[in-house]
């Protein structure tokens, strides 16, 4: 995008730059000032590829529009939006570029409305062109401006439809410039000295839309300290070296593309502040040049330190933050990695992430604020209460506040609560081209966000919301399987006289936290069902299945099964469902007046026995296979005698498995701990148990544990 000449025709190309066809700069030039459009350019669809280039540039410097010079038809921007879809594409203003267009709104984060449309005839697509308005520009399009553009696109295409018949070939790659900085480097022509004139009763510095120095008077040239004769012609940035800065060269940008004038203060070295007010126009920007009293008169007092310019997030930070974020499994994980990789990098003493839920913003963590409470204020605020972070998650446009007064300035009294800190950087968390919601960075000094920061903290939070989105679906599922599961375990155990019984479960400590380990106690007077399973795997279908097992247990014990009978229901119960998963079961009848248990096993680990005089052993149980595999799958039963005072240990794998430890040693560590603590309370004795489990601390696999004790006849 570069600057628009004031006569109706083109500037010739400079001496290296290929020439353009006169009509297509004519055409768009004609275009923009018909509906005042201050910028634009027109794509042309290459015959051989899919691809749209740029072949005619208008209004702002080419460099804009660098990132796309050569788009796919298939990318997400607007002119091929309008080339896929032959239509009229409107983006309004800078929320909605941020809502619809985000990779456009992180390099042009400025207000400015932009059309795009196809250059089309009824046969063929020839390309597209697209004009931007000013910020100021109404929120839609007027019907008479449409009119114009979809008129003007179709005699341009008229025009590229007789070029093609007549065989003839269009030179791409131009631009349409001012006039050549040559007839102004040495004096100020009359033209220019006109548009000085114009924009400011007073002259003082006239850019050019490159930002190089046009016109220079003495008192601009002794405020920056150099010579006229050094400058003319140079960047400004380049030129003056403490206005090297992103931050200013921003602003700049900014100006131009909203043709809003805009401000900024630079401290000239050693200690005088300058205000720099810039007046921006389609031929460049006027820039007056002050003393900034008011900031010297606040600077006044003990010398201190100019702070070193705030350190950027590297690529290295980058990836290693993105990599860390695909390990990231929940909320709380990601808050953590935001804290532990971007507040350093990015030199901020706090941050927050803010969800919504229920039209209600929700605090779903935070990190460095040395009162919890003061967070507090945002939980439950209503999403159309007007603060910095409901702002940012329903707009999706990043908002920086330098300093508690321009945080105070925009938001009267919305941050009357103070929270200790003095900057902050609220980001949109913005994935699957929706809001999810806000990142807070929060500074305890008064802190500059130049535009590459501004840049690359807006592209983390893209990461941070991808992560996010992922971490709630997780945490969602979660507590979906874990209320499942907890609805299929028995609330409370009733065993029949004779009998204690105590019980315990515990979720893996990696993956979903959730599985398929059951036990059950049915009772069936004057008899007594126990049962303990594992289903194979740690997810929602596992749990689901665990439940279908366990009802199944239930309503063959009822019917009064035998248990080799219940084990063989189960199986082809398991195998008709068509799951793909196994489970292991061990099934016991209780006869307290008798002091005997039968048991039938699946593949499952077999029992322990505390024997009244503190003996334990492994019960030698015949079994069948897994539940599941084979139909026709028979189970024997062992009958084993319960003395008064016996306690029977039932369990799942993850109690005696871990990788590092061998089953036999885990067996005979639990063996010794039910000998020398058999004779506690059996609630006591069950937490015992867990609590000294091999896999105690770090869980691969859930736990369950049903313990029984013989208390002798009823």
């Amino acid at each position: 995008m570069v600057g628009v000449s004031d006569g109706p025709v083109p500037p010739p190309a400079a001496e290296g730059t290929p020439a353009v066809d006169p009509v297509l700069s004519l055409a768009l030039v004609s275009m923009m000032q018909e509906v005042h459009a201050h910028a634009g350019g027109l794509y042309l669809l290459r015959p051989d590829e899919p691809v749209l280039e740029l072949a005619v540039h208008a209004g702002m410097p080419r460099a804009f529009a660098a990132p796309w010079e050569r788009v796919g038809r298939s990318a997400p921007i607007p002119v091929a939006d309008a080339v896929r879809e032959r239509r009229l594409v409107w983006v309004g203003g800078e929320e909605e570029m941020v809502r619809r267009y985000p990779r456009i709104a992180v390099v042009l984060p400025y207000p400015f409305a932009l059309a795009a449309l196809p250059v089309a005839t009824g046969r063929q697509v020839y390309g597209a062109v697209f004009v931007t308005f000013p910020g100021a520009h109404p929120p839609e399009l007027s019907d008479w401006e449409r009119d114009h553009l979809w008129t003007a696109c179709e005699r341009l295409a008229l025009r590229l439809e007789r070029a093609a018949g007549e065989d003839g070939t269009l030179d791409r790659g131009a631009e349409v410039l001012t006039e050549p900085m040559t007839a102004v480097a040495d004096t100020l022509g009359s033209v220019e000295a006109t548009r000085m004139v114009s924009r400011l009763p007073y002259g003082l510095v006239s850019l050019d839309l490159h930002g190089r120095i046009a016109f220079v008077n003495t008192a601009a040239a002794e405020l920056l300290g150099r010579p006229a004769g050094e400058i003319l012609g140079t960047p400004l940035w380049a030129s003056v070296p403490w206005l090297n800065d992103p931050m200013y060269e921003d602003r700049y940008r900014g100006a131009l593309m909203s043709q809003q004038a805009t401000s900024f203060v630079a401290m000239r070295p050693p200690g005088e502040w300058l205000s720099f007010r810039m007046y921006p126009s389609t031929t460049g920007l006027s820039v007056r040049i002050s003393r900034a009293r008011a900031v010297a008169e606040m600077a006044r007092g003990p010398a201190r330190a100019v702070p070193p310019p705030p350190r950027l997030v590297t690529i290295s930070q980058v990836l290693s933050f993105a990599g860390a974020l695909t390990e990231a499994v929940g909320v709380q994980d990601v808050v953590q990695l935001v804290w532990d990789e971007v507040a350093p990098a990015a030199g901020s003493q706090a941050t927050m992430i803010l969800g919504s839920q229920g039209g209600r913003l929700h605090v779903l963590g935070h990190r460095g604020y040395p009162d919890p409470h003061t967070v507090e204020r945002f939980h439950g605020l209503p999403l159309t209460e007007r603060t910095p972070g409901t702002q940012a998650l329903n707009s999706g446009v990043p908002a920086f506040f330098e300093s508690q007064e321009e945080l105070e300035r925009l938001y009267p009294g919305r941050h009357q609560t103070p929270d200790g800190f003095a900057a902050w950087a609220y980001l949109p968390l913005i994935a699957s081209g929706r809001p999810v919601g806000t990142c807070v960075l929060a500074y305890a000094e008064p802190h500059v966000f130049p535009a590459d920061e501004r840049a690359v903290l807006t592209s983390l939070g893209g990461l941070i919301a991808q992560a996010l989105e992922r971490a709630r679906l997780y945490d969602a599922k979660h507590r979906l399987a874990h209320g499942l599961q907890q609805a299929l375990l028995p609330n409370s155990l009733a065993p029949p006289p004779g009998i204690e019984a105590a019980a315990r479960y515990l979720p893996a400590t990696h993956g979903m936290e959730i599985g398929g380990d059951f036990y059950d106690l049915v009772p069936t007077l004057p008899l007594t069902a126990a049962v303990i399973g594992d289903v194979q795997g740690h997810n929602v279908t596992a749990a689901a299945l665990m439940g279908q097992i366990r009802t199944g247990v239930r309503a063959y014990t009822t019917v009064g099964q035998a248990p080799h009978e219940v084990m063989s229901s189960t199986n082809r119960l398991l195998v008709d469902l068509g799951t793909e998963l196994f489970a292991s079961c061990l099934y016991m009848r209780l006869d307290p007046a008798r002091g005997q248990a039968v048991m039938a096993r699946a593949g499952h680990p077999p029992p322990l026995l505390r024997r009244p005089d503190g003996r334990v052993r492994v019960l030698d149980l015949a079994g069948g296979p897994l539940l599941g595999i084979d139909p026709d799958a028979v189970y024997p039963t062992t009958e084993v005698s319960l003395a008064p005072g016996s306690v029977l240990v039932l369990y799942t794998d993850g109690l005696v498995e871990t990788p590092d430890t061998d089953i036999e040693d885990a067996l005979v560590v639990l063996g010794e701990l039910l000998s020398q603590a058999g004779d506690q309370p059996l609630e006591k004795l069950a937490d015992e148990v867990v609590r000294h489990g091999a896999a105690a601390r770090e869980r691969a696999d859930d736990v369950a544990v049903l313990l029984l004790r013989a208390c002798g006849g009823a």
